[in-house]
């Protein structure tokens, strides 16, 4: 990488990263002094492997809704292009150690769930894309690698 670019991921070399991980991508400051705390949650080791969309898209909807059942801070939950993992913006939620467990636990709600939250054409641009044992088994393999989730490199 030779050029600085404006976006903090593309500064990344991913192909020094070791995933799973967890990483503080940064925090932003606002006029009011709130601090948005923004985290990538890598799934996947970038250029080696993807999420399947279907799975993908229905662990994005289990985690949207499941993670709010153990944080009031969350701004967004998203998805990576890249299918690799998600971006996790919190409010004024600096305590790492327990974005972990929030973690943690959503991903146990992922494996419990019977249905996928608002799986249908009225909540979702693409309800026919969908798989609940896709999103069961990213989860799986996520928590089974947890102890690797504090080192990015």
């Amino acid at each position: 990488m030779t050029k600085k670019m404006n976006v903090e991921s593309f500064n990344l070399d991913h192909t020094k990263v070791k995933a799973p991980y967890v990483r503080l991508v940064g925090v932003t400051e606002g006029s009011n002094g709130d601090k948005v705390y923004k985290y990538d949650i890598r799934f996947k080791q970038p250029n080696k492997e993807h999420m399947e969309m279907a799975g993908l898209h229905s662990l994005e909807h289990m985690m949207a809704e499941h993670i709010r059942n153990h944080t009031d801070s969350v701004l967004d939950i998203g998805p990576m292009g890249c299918q690799t993992g998600f971006y996790l913006s919190l409010l004024n939620h600096e305590d790492f150690d327990d974005v972990l467990v929030i973690l943690e636990k959503t991903l146990n709600d992922v494996l419990t769930a019977e249905e996928v939250p608002a799986c249908n054409e009225v909540q979702c641009g693409w309800a026919a894309n969908h798989s609940l044992e896709g999103a069961k088994e990213i989860a799986e393999e996520m928590l089974n690698r947890k102890e690797e989730w504090r080192e990015v490199f």
